[in-house]
């Protein structure tokens, strides 16, 4: 995917998960928005960053890079969201591209994808983009009502209560 795709899959998640969050449709909704449009595009780019000093999509495009990021707000608290921003970035290239990723790298230089994957370039880019994005809600939706409140306090206070086994 490149950055177009990247930052409308943001700019869905955001729209959806508020709702995800807060289906009521009110100011609550919007507000809720507002506040996850930032740490999701900003995580929906981050991946990207390695074009400029590494090697794309293999430097900042691994499990490793993203159990960092994954576990930055669980020690932290704060960024909440930045880490699903990122997960889907790697999912939409994945999934997405005929590329792939290096999942595995600096173990394996090997790049993993699906074959239902586009080129960039392509003109069916922008609505396979919708399509994985309307996936990635129906799984965030999932963790929501079933796993865990991704609006709970800090991940650290999520975390701690599924680890605890106490209602979320």
């Amino acid at each position: 995917m490149n950055k177009k795709g990247h930052v409308l899959n943001a700019v869905l998640l955001a729209i959806g998960l508020a709702y995800i969050l807060r289906p009521s449709g009110d100011m609550e909704t919007f507000v809720t928005i507002a506040e996850l449009f930032v740490p999701l595009v900003l995580g929906a780019l981050f991946p990207d960053v390695d074009t400029a000093f590494g090697k794309h999509r293999k430097t900042l495009h691994n499990l490793p890079v993203l159990g960092v990021i994954v576990a930055y707000p669980i020690y932290f608290g704060n960024l909440q969201f930045v880490w699903i921003g990122v997960a889907t970035h790697y999912l939409l290239d994945v999934v997405g591209s005929k590329r792939g990723i290096a999942l595995f790298y600096p173990v394996t230089k090997t790049e993993y994808g699906l074959p239902v994957g586009v080129t960039t370039s392509s003109s069916r880019a922008d609505a396979l983009t919708v399509v994985i994005t309307l996936g990635e809600l129906a799984a965030l939706a999932a963790v929501q009502y079933f796993l865990v409140d991704l609006n709970t306090g800090t991940p650290r206070e999520a975390v701690a209560a599924v680890l605890a086994g106490l209602p979320v």
